[in-house]
């Protein structure tokens, strides 16, 4: 049987209270920058979908830290060489956008096979350097959001 991944995901922005950013590059495009991200396993909530991404891609417990959920969302079409991982005829995914805020950088154990190397920079260099454009967005957005209360 195969299992398909559901068309619903999370990006997790992991920034420090001076807005620098954690960027890692992608193993199966170098050279692709982003933040951490993935799609959520059936049955589990939005929240624990960013925990276990951010604990699988980075090795950090995002519960040591203010986890916040953004309140954004965003629909994209699935780029067509991924879309086999989804049910057929799913074409689009619903992104939603969480922040995770440590105090100062903190070196990261990279999911093997995922990701080849992270990167801290400024918030406005993040976002020159991620190839997505809602990563962009929420990057660019981080002085504004990084400011609510943490949910």
């Amino acid at each position: 049987m195969t299992t398909y991944k559901r068309p619903v995901s999370v990006l997790v922005v992991v920034y420090t209270s001076n807005l620098d950013v954690l960027l890692l590059e992608r193993a199966d495009y170098p050279g692709y920058w982003q933040s951490v991200t993935g799609s959520c396993e059936p049955g589990e909530d939005l929240r624990d979908t960013a925990i276990r991404e951010v604990s699988e891609e980075t090795g950090l417990d995002a519960l040591q830290y203010a986890l916040s959920d953004w309140q954004s969302q965003n629909v994209y079409e699935i780029y067509p060489h991924w879309r086999h991982r989804y049910p057929p005829g799913v074409t689009h995914n619903t992104e939603h956008v969480f922040g995770l805020q440590l105090p100062h950088r903190v070196d990261v154990q990279l999911a093997p096979g995922e990701h080849l190397n992270f990167e801290w920079l400024p918030w406005q260099d993040a976002a020159n350097k991620v190839f997505s454009p809602s990563n962009r967005a929420a990057i660019l957005q981080l002085p504004v959001l990084a400011q609510r209360p943490v949910k």
